[in-house]
């Protein structure tokens, strides 16, 4: 007798689907009006199954983002070299529908939520944080200046314009950073 599934849909399928509405969701109604109700009717699922999962619309971003995101790609190179493809590759990935407006969205909600701040920096900022610090060989506090340097800029440039930077700015971005912080 062949085994039996258990009932309901495999949880990453479940996952990616809410994912995938949610990045949808943001980038079509923008984050304030990106609710969990939305959200759930979007990805066809109760909005009890999310809150199984997230226990919060704070929650359900960041494992979004992280998700979006997913590892830090660092190849060998030069310190230069690794610092303009890290900073190329956040520019890229904040580009991308949904995305930085959640990136955006889940920050500024943060900053009167300790408990989101907390899973912010251990679940998204703290993965990127460790593997930029043993490619570079920098200590946390270096690190975590460059990722505020980089991040705060991509994010301020897309709250103030709507749109992500262009590439002649992510380009003038990256000369600044490797000439700063050689």
């Amino acid at each position: 007798m062949a085994p039996t599934r258990p009932p309901g849909r495999p949880r990453s399928s479940v996952d990616a689907t809410v994912f995938a509405a949610t990045l949808r969701t943001v980038d079509e109604l923008g984050y304030t009006h990106a609710t969990v109700d939305r959200i759930a009717a979007a990805a066809g699922v109760a909005k009890t199954t999310i809150y199984r999962r997230w226990p919060s619309k704070g929650a359900l971003i960041t494992a979004c983002l992280v998700d979006a995101f997913g590892p830090l790609p660092l190849e060998s190179g030069s310190r230069a070299e690794l610092m303009s493809s890290a900073i190329r590759w956040g520019a890229a990935k904040i580009s991308e529908p949904g995305i930085g407006a959640a990136f955006a969205g889940v920050f500024t909600d943060a900053i009167n939520d300790p408990a989101l701040r907390e899973i912010l920096s251990t679940q998204l900022q703290d993965p990127y944080r460790l593997a930029l610090q043993e490619a570079l060989g920098e200590p946390e506090t270096r690190v975590l200046f460059l990722i505020d340097v980089v991040i705060g800029t991509l994010l301020h440039r897309m709250g103030m314009t709507g749109e992500p930077m262009v590439d002649a700015d992510v380009d003038a971005l990256v000369e600044m950073v490797v000439r700063v912080l050689p």
